[in-house]
């Protein structure tokens, strides 16, 4: 198994060296518009450089899968389908946050093999929370061991629903009609981010409909370890290669989960 604090250490250096001294000192031809409503900045790519750079080194015979090499390769996604080791990064997720200069920005790593999550590592550069966990060895943050908040009633518990853009027109207006029957809250603009904060015990959900493998493997994995249950609306688990599906529940129990999905879902 690979070397979880090796890991770590890399990712924090990136961060000092190609992060941090860039945080609110980006210029405008340092940030480009992908798609239509999507931001990339010389940061993001720097950053994935150099995750490519070390970590396939770190397991012989590992590939990478990297947002930002996707968009320039979109091949590359057919490696979430190989049964060897894969690393899967988000160089910079909350692009918009970081090219803004709010510090709700992370970097996000996965390692996976024969499709299951291995281990999973999320830095938010700014503040230094780091979240970090290892199959079946729980999840940790800064040397705390993470967990769930307590489940409870769909109305009693609070959480973002990520149901607009990216969703089709009726599951969005669905889950917009319904956004009074639980304690929704503000959305952070960055899925890493999100995840901590459901792995602490912070909030109790989230539900996503956008399910690209680099936005949600890392932080699946570490709230799973850290009690939580997670599934994709087809009631199955959430997988790099189900990037597809229509959307992800996240709750803090089976029990939790299967009353937020009659809530927010059921016809």
């Amino acid at each position: 198994m690979i070397d979880i604090q090796r890991v770590a250490t890399i990712i924090e250096e990136i961060a000092a060296s190609e992060v941090m001294p860039r945080f609110r000192g980006l210029n405008a031809e340092d940030i480009q518009e992908k798609v239509a409503g999507e931001l990339v900045t010389v940061v993001d790519l720097a950053v994935e450089r150099a995750l490519a750079a070390q970590l396939p080194d770190l397991l012989p015979g590992s590939l990478m899968v990297g947002e930002e090499g996707v968009h320039a390769a979109p091949e590359h996604m057919e490696r979430l389908h190989g049964s060897g080791p894969l690393w899967i990064v988000d160089p910079i997720d909350g692009t918009r946050n970081f090219a803004r200069g709010r510090e709700t920005f992370a970097i996000m790593v996965a390692l996976v093999e024969a499709g299951e999550t291995r281990a999973a590592w999320i830095l938010e550069p700014a503040s230094g929370r780091f979240g970090i966990a290892e199959a079946g060895a729980g999840a940790w943050m800064n040397g705390r061991r993470l967990q769930v908040a307590a489940p409870g009633q769909p109305e009693t518990m609070t959480g973002s629903l990520h149901a607009s853009r990216y969703a089709p027109k009726e599951l969005g207006q669905r889950v917009e009609q319904r956004r009074g029957q639980v304690k929704a809250i503000k959305s952070l603009g960055c899925a890493g981010a999100e995840y901590l904060r459901l792995a602490e015990g912070a909030v109790h959900f989230s539900l996503f409909t956008r399910l690209m493998p680099w936005d949600h493997v890392p932080g699946a994995l570490i709230h799973r370890e850290a009690g939580g249950v997670s599934f994709c609306f087809d009631r199955q688990p959430y997988r790099a290669d189900r990037y597809r599906e229509l959307g992800l529940l996240m709750a803090p129990d089976q029990v939790s989960w299967d009353a937020l999905y009659r809530t927010l879902l059921d016809d």
